[in-house]
């Protein structure tokens, strides 16, 4: 079975999809060992690990491609990438579908931010007309050669132009064939009962830590009625706290192996990587 059809098997099923968002291929193994189903990949992971940088729109087609081709070839389970604004005009949009298809990825999502886009929980953001988006939703329909990938249609709209305009956009993206529905970074608890409410469509819901939505578990999100819900950072804060605290450690004491209790040992480390599948 394919990882798309993996993913359209998901979200079929009765219940809500918890997932994370790993930052690197060694970080995706350790959550699929974990027991996860589904993982994303996205750009504020891949612009922080990779380059260093916040998520202002800077990641490239081809570089969130490769980033994508690396964590699916270590993976048995269904990858999401972000496909950030679809990286241009309509043929850009299809480009990135089928690049991201190639790649090995489940499903994409697509978001109407004008670009350069920025992260959903930053400020500033600006969104293109319904009819744009609407044009390059169509476009990322129509590019698929895998009729189970799964495309997710984003709207920062909620920021912009206000909740309601978001949910309308939400609904109007659903009804054009959008897989998957995103309204991002709504404010409040009754924010998110409302788009739940509203929005007749699978739904992703975004669980930020750190951001403008109000974080609530998986059994809230899942009596709401939501489909996924994902932090899409958390690996990286807590990978940022683990090595701040392993550098504090070098530098006052000049050894680390206090912290033992607190780290994967050599042996385990191999056994995420698969050192097995190697040895001949």
């Amino acid at each position: 079975m394919t990882c798309a059809r993996q993913l359209r098997e998901l979200i079929a099923r009765s219940g809500i999809i918890k997932s994370l968002a790993p930052h690197d291929v060694y970080t995706a193994r350790l959550l699929e060992q974990a027991g996860f189903e589904l993982l994303f990949l996205g750009g504020f992971g891949v612009s922080a690990s990779v380059f260093g940088w916040p998520d202002f729109g800077l990641v490239t087609l081809s570089e969130m491609t490769e980033a994508v081709r690396r964590m699916t070839s270590r993976l048995s389970i269904p990858l999401i990438a972000d496909g950030d604004t679809g990286h241009g005009d309509l043929n850009n949009v299809a480009r990135t579908v089928r690049e991201f298809e190639q790649a090995g990825a489940a499903g994409m999502l697509i978001e109407d931010q004008v670009s350069p886009k920025r992260c959903g929980h930053f400020a500033g953001k600006q969104v293109i007309s319904v009819d744009e988006m609407l044009a390059k939703l169509s476009a990322a329909l129509n590019a698929r050669r895998d009729p189970d990938f799964v495309i997710i249609a984003r709207t920062d709209a909620r920021a912009v132009e206000g909740l309601g305009a978001a949910i309308e956009r939400a609904n109007q993206y659903g009804e054009a064939g959008a897989d998957v529905c995103f309204v991002e970074a709504p404010r409040s608890r009754e924010e998110l009962q409302r788009i739940a409410a509203e929005v007749p469509y699978p739904q992703l819901v975004n669980m930020l830590l750190g951001g403008v939505t109000p974080i609530l578990s998986a059994q809230e999100l899942g009596e709401l009625d939501f489909k996924i819900m994902v932090d899409p950072v958390a690996t990286l804060l807590a990978a940022g706290a683990a090595v701040r605290k392993l550098a504090e450690t070098m530098k006052q004491h000049g050894r680390v192996d206090s912290l033992t209790a607190e780290m994967m040992n050599f042996d385990e480390v191999k056994q995420v990587l698969g050192l097995a599948e190697f040895v001949r």
